[in-house]
């Protein structure tokens, strides 16, 4: 869809959040910095990366929900123009899930606190595609219970066996 090389960057509860998780990446970095926001996620995964890569996607484990047809049309434009960014539009705010050629990352590994790429990727003009679930984030239980619910009544199991 993406690509082959998922990292996953994590930070509070690392070993937990391992263990737990169902499907493992190609690799895990932890975040020591974890606690300065996301500005320190977004740069331990962007400086993982080796010289002969164009750009990385950036997602987040609390949206779920997220359209993998979406998703797989952001990665099809990412190949096809490599250089240009792409992000979920927010009625107007560019946001995750996203696309971040690697020129733009000297800016994102400048960016600092508990702010990701959104505004970076609306003032450089990234391309802004709709993204079905983006909203659909779990900052809280009550989030979590909501999403559970939508995933038990859309996984592909559960609607194989409903009458």
């Amino acid at each position: 869809m993406l690509g082959r090389d998922i990292r996953v960057v994590t930070g509070a509860w690392y070993p937990l959040i391992r263990f737990r998780c169902r499907t493992q990446p190609s690799v895990w970095l932890s975040c020591e910095a974890w606690d300065q926001g996301l500005s320190a996620s977004l740069a331990t995964g962007v400086e993982s990366l080796g010289p002969q890569v164009k750009g990385a996607f950036v997602l987040l484990a609390d949206q779920p929900l997220l359209d993998a047809e979406a998703l797989r049309a952001m990665g099809q434009a990412a190949r096809q123009v490599p250089d240009q960014p792409i992000a979920a539009d927010y009625g107007g705010r560019a946001g995750v899930p996203a696309y971040l050629p690697r020129w733009l990352w000297p800016e994102v590994l400048a960016l600092e606190g508990d702010r990701g790429a959104g505004r970076l990727l609306t003032e450089v003009g990234a391309t802004q595609v709709p993204v079905e679930g983006v909203h659909d984030d779990v900052d809280t239980l009550a989030d979590w219970r909501r999403v559970r619910a939508r995933i038990s009544q859309t996984a592909p199991t559960t609607r194989r066996y409903r009458r």
